[in-house]
């Protein structure tokens, strides 16, 4: 932080006010130094954009001030639609003025006068209101779904079908009479999640008769920059996909603390496998598929992945059905299209995954759930030790602390190979 002060300046609630001198380049850098961004700044999001493309897109997508190294965040998904038979029931055969019960695994996502589906209950004896089970819930005890049938044969007797363990149950529209006013009560609170920033640093050191020498190619100090902004980049783009959530203390002598980020690998909601080596166009809809139901989100999404998932895309023939686009530059990446009925995926390969040895892993993310933020935003900070009479060189070091978190998990997707 700039702890320099002008003379001439009042602070007040809502900014810095200077008199009695023109405005320079200095008195904004002192009273507001986040306004005016350095040039390492500007050119950060141009070096080499296709090595990291998670940290590219978080850039340029904006990111979001966080007052804590400790960043908390709310993020909720739709309420589940299908749960599970918990328990085997027999088959039996009620009046259809009578009840039946089902125990499941997930009672508290229905409510009474919900309907339900039952698709793997089929064979119910009246053709012409639908072979497959329906019923009204009337009742929830326990675990226990308490549900009148809504089929309703001639003779006014129907056969429950069996029910197994693990058959799906599906909870569709609610149902009131026609002199209801209320119905029960729907609420979704948030969950809460959290993750840390972490500090990320390089220093570029040059000693002064390094600087003054002669060089047979032109190589400067902002060489050194970019080579050195190109390894921090590549290191923060490895802890924003895999690292650990945590703090460390470094020493028990010691109060210091560090702070290490979560990566989003671990935040996705869900996981797709795949056998490496054999995936088809079947296989390629069926991720899709995975990647744009049951979580929302967006139409359009962006998948980074390593050599091997790649090389396998790239072999299958496409169809009518899933279509190779044309390549497209998105957040400085060349991206390539895969068109499906389910949505659009942009395809950029991370050379992060072959260096952290998953070349046949992938991730799938929706850019409008992916934020990123910020404790400190990159800057650079020139040092000369050289007036400090500490040695004689002149430094730069980069600094930036933050993280990246995913709202809504559903909405993203591990792509993993199938283990024998």
């Amino acid at each position: 932080m700039n702890t320099q002060t002008l003379a001439n300046t009042v602070s007040t609630a809502v900014g810095e006010h200077l008199s009695g001198a023109p405005l320079t380049l200095r008195d904004t850098e002192i009273m507001s130094p986040s306004i005016l961004r350095s040039e390492i700044d500007e050119r950060i999001t141009k070096i080499r954009p296709a090595s990291t493309p998670i940290d590219q897109i978080s850039r340029l997508a904006g990111s979001r001030h966080s007052g804590s190294m400790k960043v908390e965040y709310y993020s909720v998904d739709t309420k589940p639609s299908v749960c599970e038979v918990n328990n085997s029931h027999s088959p039996c055969q009620i009046s259809t003025t009578g009840t039946f019960s089902v125990e499941v695994d997930k009672p508290n996502i229905f409510s009474v006068s919900d309907t339900v589906l039952f698709p793997n209950n089929k064979n119910v004896t009246d053709p012409f209101v639908g072979d497959i089970l329906v019923g009204y819930v009337t009742n929830i005890v326990g675990n226990s779904l308490v549900l009148r049938p809504t089929q309703i044969p001639d003779n006014d007797i129907l056969t429950i079908p069996e029910f197994n363990y693990g058959d799906k149950v599906v909870r569709m529209g609610r149902a009131a009479c026609e002199l209801d006013v209320q119905t029960p009560q729907y609420a979704a609170v948030p969950k809460k999640e959290y993750n840390f920033c972490q500090i990320f640093k390089a220093q570029i050191e040059e000693s002064l008769y390094q600087r003054l020498s002669d060089k047979e190619v032109g190589w400067s100090f902002s060489d050194q920059e970019e080579v050195a902004i190109i390894d921090m980049r590549l290191g923060m783009e490895k802890s924003f996909l895999f690292g650990n959530r945590t703090r460390l203390q470094i020493s028990p002598d010691s109060n210091d603390e560090v702070f290490l980020t979560g990566g989003i690998w671990h935040q996705a909601g869900q996981e797709f496998s795949y056998t490496p080596g054999n995936l088809d166009n079947n296989g390629m809809i069926s991720l899709m598929r995975k990647a744009f139901t049951q979580g929302a989100g967006s139409t359009r999404k962006i998948m980074v992945a390593g050599s091997g998932l790649i090389e396998d895309i790239s072999k299958f023939d496409y169809t009518r059905t899933v279509s190779s686009g044309d390549t497209e530059t998105i957040w400085g990446v060349n991206f390539n299209k895969i068109v499906s009925k389910f949505g659009t995926i942009y395809v950029a390969h991370s050379e992060i995954f072959d260096l952290c040895d998953m070349p046949e892993c992938g991730m799938v993310i929706d850019p409008e759930y992916l934020t990123k933020y910020s404790h400190q935003p990159f800057t650079a900070d020139r040092i000369s030790f050289r007036k400090q009479g500490v040695r004689n060189t002149e430094a730069i070091v980069l600094t930036e602390a933050s993280c990246l978190i995913l709202r809504y998990p559903d909405a993203h997707l591990r792509i993993t190979p199938k283990t024998v």
